[in-house]
């Protein structure tokens, strides 16, 4: 069973997330020739005070 785990800066809406599974989905599908059914996509939502960017945090730096 492939699982994609994939850490995401907080604040992106439910539709982007959706879409962001489905298509990573999509793509452990063609490249594996793996069963939909099989395919688990995780979503790390990381804090923008916990990610850091050349030695910031994104908070710091106003990312979104």
């Amino acid at each position: 069973m492939p699982i994609a785990r994939i850490s995401i800066m907080e604040g992106h809406s439910d539709e982007k997330k959706a879409e962001l599974i489905a298509a990573v989905t999509e793509a452990i599908h063609r490249s594996m020739d793996a069963p939909y059914e099989v395919i688990r996509v995780l979503l790390d939502e990381v804090p923008r005070t916990q990610w850091g960017i050349g030695g910031k945090t994104a908070l710091a730096l106003g990312k979104t």
